[in-house]
């Protein structure tokens, strides 16, 4: 993933007035492997129900203000996000709302789904089997096309005003 500077991801945000734009809390940015990323996925410390997602469509960051139910899956069961598609306990599986972009979203109009609750989905595509470092790798690249290929998805319903 090409790097994203604070600029880039306050100027993405495509489903929040400009005020929650601004007060939103960004993630460590110096901290981030950009290389080892597919999107940028943050939660906001202060607010633990909203969350952010920020990717590059073309040469555009496109990004997606999320909130989560805040209810938990039933304990015990196993859940599966959407974006990255890993099986996982329940506990690490969060629904995420968007607002629509633009009047949709003002008109109380939202997608949601299945994501893994720390929006991590990178790290976790990148666990793989025992194997050789070819076949890892290879693996790698085919979770990174998928996962790349669904979260444009989402953000594209996200910005669809009908």
């Amino acid at each position: 993933m090409k790097a994203l500077t604070e600029a880039d991801i306050r100027s993405s945000i495509i489903n929040a007035s400009g005020g929650e734009v601004e007060r939103m809390p960004l993630p460590g940015l110096h901290e981030v492997m950009w290389d080892q990323r597919e999107y940028l996925g943050w939660r906001d410390h202060q607010s633990p129900l909203r969350g952010f997602l920020v990717h590059w469509v073309d040469d555009r960051p496109i990004g997606v203000a999320l909130r989560t139910a805040g209810v938990p899956l039933r304990p015990g069961i196993s859940a599966m996000c959407a974006l990255c598609h890993t099986a996982q306990p329940s506990d690490q599986v969060s629904m995420f709302s968007a607002a629509k972009a633009g009047e949709a979203g003002r008109n109380g109009n939202s997608i949601g789904t299945y994501i893994c609750s720390d929006l991590a989905c990178s790290h976790i595509i990148r666990v793989t089997p025992h194997g050789t470092p070819d076949d890892n790798e290879y693996l790698i690249q085919r979770r990174a096309a998928g996962l790349l290929e669904r979260v444009a998805r989402f953000t594209a319903q996200v910005m669809k005003t009908a």
